[in-house]
């Protein structure tokens, strides 16, 4: 009963709120960038959220892929050329928005894995991992030829208390090194030959090498590499995997084309990936450029470059430097990725006060290094985007960026599962940016009887901030983390759902933390002009308004007055990127 009052009591106000600015809509005035003999290549009518200040009107006209009026149905008229200008009544279909974004996803990896080895369900336990994913796996890459085999996507929670062993992975292929990353990219299982190629252990089962900076190698009750790799260790071992052939520039354009049409689906048309040089090697620069040259880029890409605790800094901010060489108009390359810490729900996160056995996490830089990259990276045009989970995490990320940064860079901090209160005040006073996953704002009902035992005390029920930003004035835009967390939501309006009710409409579970919740309109913003804030494409994209390209969504329900359960089944009837019809149901 809880539940449903906080649910119907939000959708009366947002109804006020709603039908408020929609009788004001009228008053406010057009807003025209051409002069009023131009005549435009398409004009839409219907109810318009423009993520201007939270405006509705009622029509906008598009010439040359911008948008050159926005305002009353009858301003627009006088743009259309009988016979030439294309006319959209979508009045009483739905909503009309501007196109999403998405503040920082892996679809490179959720739609490349599936190429180069496996994606493993979530479900999967380790009995069925072992007995029939990692040998289909196995199959898989020897018919292809593959000289390394890589997987994504097991449980850490279903896996912790029988995790499959080097061992293990042996016995089903031992000469292929093989690496399968969990559902959240931070822990890994690996078999003995991918250890020995990276210098973990020799072939006689030596130990090589015990520790990696920000990383822990997991050992059996002789100290011996087991294969269970976190953190900052799995990264350094499958740096050493045959990266190149894994992730070539043909086989990224074909990824390419299919996170396009995925995003395009979804009523995305920008976003940044969360590491742009995840096989590490630069293959995905390149094919996003030569792709982009062809004409053949409907959306627009960010690429961090990731700086790792293990790697040697000064080679790492050359290479960061150099694959600017690859920016194009749909293509941007001007972010700098760390890995602050891990994550709170497995342990790696870095976290105050510690965990129920007494540990803080796992953190991979000093505030000084940080603070050092952060002052170099901003001299050098680029901006952080940085990991951080836990709330001393936040802290020391913070402390870096006020005191190394510059405030026009827009340094950003990612996730973002505590922060410490006085925080806020500071992120907002230093121009600091922030990248919420809004979608992870739910636990089931079982997950979170059982987080109490998993975390610190108090953060049981209390994880993923979202109204604390908006009410200290900081710029948060959304993001999805796919295809981290696969058992969620990716859509934009399934993410909308989850920010406005604390409820996954995927699976049963009380409203959660809903001191936190945010308003339809603060939901939209976060998914479209924040994105572009964040991306430095507020002038150019993210709202609709005079001079902007016309990216723009016809979606299948008016997601601002419909109830909040259904906000969810929402979907683009049609995308549209610089003025043109890029996806249609």
């Amino acid at each position: 009963m809880k539940g449903y009052d906080v649910i119907s009591n939000l959708t009366r106000r947002e109804f006020i709120k709603t039908a408020s600015l929609a009788a004001l809509a009228i008053a406010v005035p057009a807003e025209v960038f051409a002069a009023d003999k131009t005549k435009a290549d398409l004009v839409v009518y219907g109810k318009i959220f423009t993520s201007e200040g939270n405006r509705i009107v009622e029509a906008f006209a598009v010439k040359d892929s911008k948008f050159i009026y926005v305002g009353e149905k009858k301003g627009a008229q006088a743009f259309i050329e009988k016979g030439k200008t294309e006319v959209i009544d979508y009045t009483g279909k739905g909503l009309v928005m501007p196109a999403c974004g998405n503040g920082h996803a892996h679809y490179s990896i959720g739609h490349g894995i599936p190429k180069v080895g496996t994606m493993v369900e979530r479900e999967i336990t380790p009995e069925k991992f072992l007995a029939e994913v990692v040998p289909a796996t196995v199959k898989k890459a020897k018919e292809n030829g593959a000289k390394a085999i890589f997987g994504f996507g097991w449980d850490f929670m279903r896996f912790k208390n029988n995790m499959p062993t080097r061992q293990d992975l042996d016995k089903i292929c031992n000469d292929i090194p093989m690496y399968f990353a969990d559902e959240e990219g931070h822990k890994g299982l690996a078999n003995t030959l991918c250890l020995v190629n990276a210098g973990i252990m020799a072939k006689d089962g030596s130990v090589l090498k015990k520790e990696v900076r920000g990383g822990k190698i997991g050992v059996d009750k002789n100290g011996i590499p087991n294969g269970f790799l976190a953190e900052q260790a799995g990264t350094y071992t499958r740096s050493f995997l045959d990266n190149d052939n894994l992730f070539s520039v043909d086989l990224a354009k074909t990824t390419l084309l299919d996170i396009e049409q995925h995003l395009l689906s979804e009523g995305y048309t920008m976003y940044i990936d969360g590491w742009g040089n995840y096989f590490y090697n630069e293959n995905y620069y390149k094919a996003a450029q030569q792709m982009d040259k062809a004409g053949d880029m409907s959306f627009i890409l960010g690429l961090p470059y990731e700086f790792e605790s293990w790697m040697d800094a000064d080679e790492a901010c050359k290479f960061a430097v150099d694959v600017q060489k690859y920016a194009s108009p749909h293509l941007k390359t001007n972010w700098v990725k760390l890995f602050m810490d891990g994550t709170v729900e497995s342990g790696t996160g870095f976290v105050d006060p510690p965990y129920p056995d007494g540990h803080q996490g796992i953190v991979n830089w000093t505030e000084e290094e940080v603070t050092e990259i952060t002052n170099w990276a901003n001299a050098q045009g680029l901006s952080m985007h940085v990991h951080t989970m836990g709330n001393m995490a936040v802290n020391r990320a913070l402390n870096a960026f006020v005191n190394g940064g510059k405030d026009e860079m827009r340094n950003t901090l990612v996730h973002l599962h505590q922060v410490i209160p006085e925080d806020y005040k500071r992120i907002a006073d230093n121009n600091l940016y922030v990248v919420s996953g809004m979608q992870w704002h739910h636990l089931s009902d079982e997950e979170q009887a059982e987080m109490p035992e998993l975390v610190p005390a108090g953060m049981g029920d209390k994880a993923y901030p979202m109204k604390s930003f908006f009410d200290n004035g900081i710029n948060v835009s959304s993001h999805t983390d796919f295809p981290a967390l696969n058992g969620g939501t990716d859509d934009p309006f399934g993410v909308m759902e989850i920010a406005v009710t604390g409820q996954c409409y995927l699976e049963t579970g009380k409203p959660w933390w809903t001191q936190e919740l945010i308003t339809r309109e603060q939901a939209i913003n976060a998914l479209t002009i924040a994105v572009a804030k964040q991306m430095f494409l507020e002038n150019e994209r993210g709202s609709i308004k005079p001079g902007k390209y016309a990216d723009f969504l016809l979606v299948t329900k008016d997601v601002l007055t419909c109830p909040v359960t259904e906000i969810h089944t929402a979907k683009p009837a049609a995308t549209y990127f610089e003025g043109k019809k890029v996806f249609s149901m």
